[in-house]
């Protein structure tokens, strides 16, 4: 592979960076950090001045020539956030107050633009070498990879304090379920799943609850995940919904013991039909609807009863999975039509999965866990940011759950 060529530099650049060296006496990075953080605040109020010229017209210290017309009126002094600390500035005022400053707008207390600008490109799945390219060609920026991932490190302490906050006590519904990824570890690249819980509260809004790093997918580690959303707070769960994972029901059963449990309806279609036949499937996939579609759980047996006389000596497997699992599969016809829709698939929380493969699907393999991590964090903040919507008719579904769970949801919780 032929290598980069470097970048010259001009002769004009030469001889400003020397000057720059000679005039700071430049000897070490803290230096270079302290000249920035020095030559910033006059820049920028440089730049603040220059825009108010331009509002008035006229540079500083002449006059516009027009009797009673806008002038400068001193200035506000103001504290701001940047890269290099907090610094002072002093934004110029106008007589008039018709003066908006754009550089640093009103109210604007961060001016490390360019970090937002970096966070928010690596949450939209852009890789580090990606953003330093994007940097360079659009705003003439020089940022090398590892100074992208030192600037994009330092959501992690937020991140974790997001992981480990306190929950509300109470959730409506809560989804489960895993994606997958590949992480290098000790040398090797090994698969982990990472478990995500998303609930919905008594007000109806959803939230992501967790998402925690792990081994591969396992009853016992869905154990540890209930735990800890119990530890931070989590008391009650009226129903959980599932995919079809081996003990799934008994890790829920043994932190939640109260909490009715559906399994996803779509997840064991698709279990059913893998090895059906071309063929078969139109008349196997019409005769399953018959099933999850009736009024009422006895219907419902009723029907499965007439699959198993029609397909079950062709597919066997199929139907001995419904009715090995029919609990979990029937939970959601104790509840109206309503309630229904809202828990007899783990699409919410497969829709939000999606988006997230979308964000990471620039990466084959992550360096670290943390790595991982920041990543689903930062696309979990730009996905739930569009989150501001309750399921439809949710107050005839909280009705029709405090008549479902006297004892566990009254008037009470929404004080």
């Amino acid at each position: 592979m032929a290598k980069k060529p470097k970048k010259q530099l001009s002769p004009e650049r030469k001889e400003l960076i020397s000057k720059l060296i000679d005039e700071f006496d430049l000897k070490s990075v803290k230096d270079i950090e302290d000249m920035f953080k020095d030559m910033f605040s006059p820049m920028l109020q440089e730049m603040l001045e220059g825009e108010l010229d331009d509002h008035l017209g006229y540079e500083k210290y002449e006059h516009s020539g027009e009797s009673g017309s806008n002038s400068r009126n001193g200035h506000s002094s103001k504290r701001v956030t940047a890269s290099f600390g907090d610094m002072d500035i002093d934004v110029p005022r106008d007589r008039n107050s018709t003066f908006e400053p754009q550089i640093v707008k009103k109210h604007q207390r961060d001016v490390s633009d360019i970090e937002g600008k970096v966070i928010s490109m690596y949450a939209k799945g852009m890789t580090t070498r990606d953003i330093s390219s994007h940097l360079e060609d659009i705003y003439g920026i020089e940022a090398s990879a590892e100074m992208i991932g030192k600037i994009t490190d330092r959501v992690l302490p937020e991140a974790k304090a997001w992981q480990a906050r306190p929950l509300e006590g109470k959730y409506v519904v809560m989804f489960l379920d895993a994606i997958h990824y590949h992480v290098r570890e000790e040398g090797q690249v090994v698969k982990k799943a990472v478990y995500i819980a998303i609930g919905i509260r008594i007000d109806g809004m959803k939230e992501v609850m967790g998402m925690y790093i792990g081994g591969n997918e396992s009853a016992k580690y869905w154990l540890g995940v209930l735990n800890d959303l119990k530890s931070r707070g989590v008391k009650d769960i009226l129903v959980c919904c599932v995919d079809g994972l081996s003990g799934f029901c008994d890790a829920i059963a043994t932190v939640y013991p109260q909490t009715d449990v559906q399994r996803c309806i779509i997840h064991q279609i698709r279990s059913s039909t893998r090895f059906v036949v071309s063929k078969d499937m139109k008349g196997f996939v019409a005769d399953l609807k018959k099933i999850y579609k009736a009024n009422t759980q006895d219907e419902a047996w009723e029907q499965l009863d007439a699959f198993d006389s029609k397909w079950g000596r062709k597919y066997s497997a199929a139907v001995k999975s419904w009715r090995d699992n029919w609990n979990e599969l029937a939970t959601f016809f104790r509840y109206p039509y309503e309630i229904r829709k809202l828990i007899y698939t783990t699409n919410a929380i497969e829709g939000f999965n999606r988006q997230l493969r979308k964000v990471t699907k620039t990466r084959t393999v992550f360096p670290t866990d943390d790595s991982l991590f920041k990543i689903l964090f930062l696309a979990m903040k730009d996905i739930t940011a569009k989150w501001y919507g309750k399921p439809h008719n949710w107050g005839l579904i909280i009705s029709q759950l405090m008549i479902s769970f006297p004892d566990r949801i009254s008037d009470e919780d929404f004080i």
